[in-house]
């Protein structure tokens, strides 16, 4: 999962525009690969905590939902325009809750969760007052970089 999190980062930052696609399209390419690697995560998870492995499968169906409806149908991006950076950032502190109450014991899923609170702040601030594309992709990239790295040194201990 943490090689996931990591290649999936690494291509959010790398391309966050990805050419000439609208904005819809980015955001919800960013928010489909976030949906990803929740999904995955949470029904790697079910088996060691139920909870959190629910939490993250739900909350990975509801972006892979929101995801698709913006690559695929524009209108909603134009409905949704003022508060889809906010459901990204919103999404992100909600993750970061999740790791931190279902991962109290383990310091490096503890930072992570840090990270996905922090980062989720910053979406939203961001968001708010400058609409780049490239920032806000990347801001989702740097997450699933940072999760990826901290499972793996979780994993270690």
């Amino acid at each position: 999962m943490s090689i996931i999190a990591i290649f999936l980062g690494i291509i959010v930052i790398a391309f966050p525009l990805l050419g000439i696609i609208a904005a819809s399209d980015i955001l919800g390419l960013s928010v489909l690969l976030l949906s990803i690697f929740l999904l995955l995560n949470g029904i790697s998870e079910v088996e060691y905590n139920t909870t959190k492995g629910l939490l993250n499968t739900i909350i990975g169906l509801i972006m892979l939902v929101v995801s698709l409806g913006l690559i695929f149908n524009p209108s909603i991006f134009s409905f949704l325009t003022a508060i889809t950076i906010y459901l990204a950032g919103i999404f992100l502190i909600i993750i970061g809750l999740v790791v931190i109450v279902g991962n109290r014991e383990n310091k490096y899923k503890f930072w992570m969760g840090i990270i996905g609170i922090i980062l989720g702040v910053i979406y939203i601030i961001l968001g708010t007052y400058i609409h780049n594309s490239f920032v806000l992709g990347s801001l989702i990239g740097i997450w699933l970089v940072a999760t990826g790295i901290l499972n793996l040194l979780s994993d270690g201990y």
